[in-house]
């Protein structure tokens, strides 16, 4: 039986700029859901053994990538090299730009690239490896429906996806999920260390913060129950839960320093697009 996303991108081709973790957590997840790797080139200056045994058209040349004429060209390496990639792509008109790159604006990648293609930018987060990521998207004027649909397709093949009404707003995705799993780990950081100074041993220690919030994340995951309830469920009044948690919901507690970590974040990625704006007028 033929997935959704073979039936939409069924005889499109595949651009694929950069084989990296994230460049092939995708493609991974591409091929998983059914693609297949003849609709795919791949450009990455050091492939990895599992991008060459991929099965992808590598490395195209300039005659080889307008032979293909892709229909859709990912964007996922870092925002430092446009400036060297960017300018070297010669893509058809009206064909579809998803960018990945965290800080690039729309308008940085028209200047670069031309105006006669549809751009949609994206903020996925690490946990696409396992196909259980989450990414915001946010489309220019140009783009079409059919193309905001095989946007949606690609990304949701490695997990959720949520539209977004402002390019402005991917600065605060950035923050929650974008940087989020970051979040998550030092939490299992926190928690192990904790666990030793209560008298465990460090491997123990470990295990129990990690588990707990595997555990925890599953509960989100498959009970269909906001996350305030769940607490409360777990919560007995005046027991060992309710005796933590009278430190972590304190005005000063949780809530607080992650509003604070969270905005930080947030005007990291705004500093970013403007470095990404101004370097498009150099």
């Amino acid at each position: 039986m033929r997935s959704h996303l073979q039936n939409l991108l069924a005889g499109q081709s595949l651009f694929l700029v950069g084989g990296g973790k994230m460049g092939m957590a995708l493609l991974d997840g591409w091929l998983a859901a059914g693609l297949e790797p003849s609709q795919f080139l791949v450009q990455d200056p050091k492939p990895s053994e599992a991008l060459k045994n991929s099965g992808v058209a590598l490395n195209p040349d300039a005659k080889s990538l307008a032979a293909h004429a892709p229909d859709i060209t990912i964007l996922a390496i870092k925002p430092q090299f446009i400036e060297a990639v960017l300018p070297a792509l010669s893509l058809p008109d009206g064909s579809l730009v998803v960018s990945l790159m965290a800080g690039v604006p729309l308008a940085t990648l028209s200047d670069m690239l031309g105006d006669k293609l549809a751009c949609i930018r994206t903020m996925p987060n690490p946990p696409a490896a396992i196909g259980k990521g989450m990414t915001g998207l946010y489309a220019d004027a140009q783009t079409t429906p059919d193309q905001r649909g095989a946007t949606e397709a690609l990304l949701q093949a490695v997990g959720q996806t949520v539209w977004l009404d402002t390019e402005a707003a991917i600065d605060s995705v950035t923050a929650i999920s974008g940087s989020g799993p970051a979040y998550i780990f030092h939490m299992a950081e926190a928690m192990a260390s904790a666990g030793e100074q209560l008298g465990l041993s460090r491997d123990i220690a470990r295990q129990l913060a990690e588990q707990t919030l595997v555990g925890a994340a599953a509960m989100l995951e498959q009970m269909d129950t906001p996350s305030a309830q769940l607490r409360q469920n777990v919560t007995s009044p005046g027991g060992t839960t309710q005796a933590a948690l009278d430190v972590l919901m304190a005005d000063d507690g949780l809530g607080q320093l992650m509003h604070r970590a969270t905005k930080a974040a947030q005007a990291r990625a705004v500093a970013l697009a403007q470095i990404g704006s101004d370097t498009k007028k150099d």
